[in-house]
């Protein structure tokens, strides 16, 4: 239903980075929003990320499936060199104007490429958000253990859960446990039995996005404890 629901363009103050995107709106809404934003060989419209919004949807959370900017600029293919800082403007601009919008509390998540990216803007600046939800973060490249992608890992003072695939080539769940211990603030780690770092099998598409729903439910209860 919600799958072809059409893009939207929320209000942003002048001077802001515009932000776009699909808006999932629940019938009963709790308060709180979750910006999802994609990996970098695709774009918001992937399965995973509309499972999961709709799923998130479902239980009360407003969720805007957003594009990184460079997406907007290349519609196919991974990031160009230089996109990073271009793309944690986006996704802080999201954050801003989602923030104008909810006296609830927001959340960032965003699956490999866009899940780093989230992950180093909340490093740079803390209380940005209230929580992360990063999907097959992207430890290290493929068969390249020794290239960890943590440099901003003992800043981050935002809680985030992990959701892994134990067949996940950009890391193991050992790997990522190991490297979770360098957080100032708490994490949780979800394995996905069957998973590589698609995340979303054809055997679990079924069960997944409630799981993830309700796992992350549960984690951000008790950090807002």
């Amino acid at each position: 239903m919600r799958m072809n629901s059409p893009r939207e363009s929320l209000d942003t103050q002048p001077n802001e980075t515009p932000v776009g995107g699909r808006l999932h709106r629940p019938t009963n809404p709790n308060g709180d929003c979750l910006i999802l934003t994609h990996g970098a060989g695709v774009n918001s419209d992937s399965p995973l990320l509309i499972a999961l919004a709709d799923a998130f949807c479902g239980s009360g959370v407003t969720v805007l499936r957003y594009d990184l900017p460079f997406r907007h600029l290349r519609p196919h293919g991974p990031p160009p060199r230089g996109s990073a800082e271009r793309d944690q403007q986006g996704l802080r601009a999201a954050v801003t104007t989602l923030r104008r919008q909810t006296a609830g509390r927001v959340f960032l998540g965003g699956h490999s490429y866009g899940g780093r990216q989230a992950s180093i803007l909340c490093a740079s600046e803390p209380g940005l958000v209230d929580g992360l939800l990063l999907l097959s973060y992207p430890l290290h490249p493929p068969q390249r253990p020794g290239e960890l992608r943590t440099a901003h890992f003992p800043g981050l003072k935002t809680p985030a859960l992990f959701v892994h695939g134990m067949r996940d080539g950009f890391g193991s769940i050992d790997e990522l446990a190991a490297a979770l211990k360098l957080f100032q603030a708490r994490t949780e780690l979800l394995p996905i039995p069957g998973a590589g770092h698609e995340l979303m099998t054809k055997k679990n598409r079924a069960e997944l996005p409630t799981m993830v729903v309700e796992t992350f439910r549960s984690f951000a209860n008790v950090v807002g404890d």
